[in-house]
This record gives C-alpha cells, sequence and structure tokens, in this order.
C-alpha cells in the first residue's frame, strides 16, 4: 500500500528531472505528432554525430592556443565506413603513424593527453579544447604534473591512447573521446585514464569520466575528477576497478556548460 503521507504526484513531474522520453502523451494509439518529430529530429543528430568529419586542424590550432603542440595521429581505420565495420582497426595506430610518434617522443613523460574523435567528432569540436583549458589549474594543483605530449588521433577507439601512450613512453594516458551518440545527447566527451599505457590492456584497467556535455558534467566538475584520478593513479600505480572515485566534491561552486 502507498504511504498517505506522500503526496501522489503526476508522471508528468518526471519530465523536469529527466531529458528521457516519459510522459509524452498520446494520440489515439500512437505518440503525438510532435513527440515523434522530436524523436525523429534526435535521431538524425545522432547520426549526424557518428558520421561527421573530424577537423584535426581546428583542434591543432586550438591546443596550439594553449601552449601545446600537438601531434597529429591516424588510427588503421582507412575511412569513417571501415572504423564503424571494424572496431579494432581504430584500436591499433597505422605505420606512419607509430613511426612518427617514435620519432617525435623526445623523453618519457609523466601524463601525455590524447584527443580522439570517437563515435561523435561533433563532441570533441564543442568540448575538448574548452575542457582541456579548465583542466590546467586543477591539474597542477592536484598531482603537480604537466601533460608532457598532446595527440590528436583521427579513427581513435579509446584503446588507440594505450599504444599511443606507449610509444610515447608516458606513465598515464588521458584519452578525450567522443561518446556514442544518445537519443538526448549526440555532442557527449568522455575521458578514459590508464596508468602504464600499453596495447592488450582491457576497460576494467582504466577509469572513466563521461557525460562532459552542456546537460551532464561541467567542464570544471569534469577537470577536477580528472586532475584527482591522475594523482591517485600515479600515486598508487593503478588505474581501473582497483582505484574507486573517492573526490568527493569540488571545493567551490562549479558551473555549468552553457548550451551552443
Amino acid at each position: 500500500m502507498s504511504d498517505p503521507a506522500v503526496p501522489r504526484r503526476s508522471t508528468l513531474d518526471l519530465r523536469s528531472f529527466t531529458p528521457a522520453r516519459v510522459a509524452l502523451g498520446r494520440s489515439g494509439s500512437s505518440l503525438p505528432t510532435k513527440a515523434l518529430l522530436d524523436f525523429t529530429l534526435d535521431h538524425a543528430r545522432a547520426r549526424d554525430a557518428v558520421h561527421a568529419a573530424f577537423d584535426t586542424p581546428l583542434l591543432v590550432a586550438g591546443l596550439g592556443e594553449l601552449g601545446f603542440a600537438a601531434t597529429e595521429a591516424k588510427s588503421r581505420a582507412a575511412d569513417r565506413r571501415d572504423y564503424l565495420r571494424r572496431p579494432d582497426l581504430g584500436r591499433q595506430l597505422d605505420a606512419g603513424s607509430a613511426e612518427a610518434l617514435a620519432h617525435g617522443a623526445s623523453a618519457p613523460c609523466q601524463l601525455a593527453l590524447v584527443i580522439g574523435d570517437g563515435l561523435s567528432a561533433a563532441a570533441v569540436h564543442l568540448h575538448a579544447v574548452a575542457l582541456v583549458k579548465s583542466l590546467l589549474a586543477p591539474l597542477a594543483a592536484n598531482s603537480g604534473v604537466a601533460i608532457g605530449h598532446v595527440v590528436v588521433a583521427s579513427g581513435a577507439r579509446v584503446a588507440l591512447g594505450d599504444e599511443i601512450g606507449a610509444i610515447l613512453g608516458a606513465r598515464m594516458v588521458v584519452m578525450l573521446i567522443g561518446e556514442r551518440p544518445g537519443l538526448s545527447a549526440p555532442d557527449s566527451l568522455g575521458a578514459y585514464l590508464t596508468f602504464a599505457p600499453k596495447p592488450g590492456l582491457t576497460d576494467a584497467e582504466r577509469n572513466c569520466v563521461s557525460n562532459i556535455h552542456h546537460a551532464g558534467l561541467s567542464y570544471d566538475e569534469a577537470a577536477f575528477k580528472i586532475a584527482w584520478l591522475v594523482r591517485e593513479g600515479l600515486a598508487r600505480e593503478v588505474t581501473g576497478v582497483a582505484l574507486k572515485d573517492e573526490s568527493g566534491d569540488p571545493p567551490a561552486r562549479i558551473g555549468t556548460i552553457p548550451p551552443e
């Protein structure tokens, strides 16, 4: 039996708490026209995000304004068709990129940053450079670690960061990548952290900070968590299931990412 002390609320109230498709109403035995059109539009946006071209010069220029000389790389996926049909190719560097990175790696570093297109180049274009900018201060304050190398990788899956980090001699790699688009968030960015990166690692050996977008985690919130995980991961020499996010709340009020 329901508790009489708890006021009954309409299912319409749920719409103020979630972007999920709840309490859409109906027209006869079907959805209202507006709900159907909204679904179709969001589905189209998600498909567009998956197939959007990756603008590496835009990212390289934005990172340059932050003082980073980013290196470009690409996976073995020859095109977007290959990338979507053969996930394994997106986890491996092509031979030319591997050789260029090995030649350009002057010395091992504590932390390498890789920015990859993933399944939403749109998310990377919108959020990656701004997140890196927000990350610099808490990274220095929390861990005292500077970003040693920055790589912009096209046709990238998450695990591509492991091979890149190994070639660069990084103790830890942070991979910023576009997440699989959803019907409520086609532009969500994720950050994956791996200690002692090398080919062949599994997702159990990395941490993830996800849902970085205008309706999710703000840049400052995400940067705070990433910096904490970097510090603790390097100190404990581990990431993944052995490293739980116990960062807590940021010390100051955190803002949100403004809508486009």
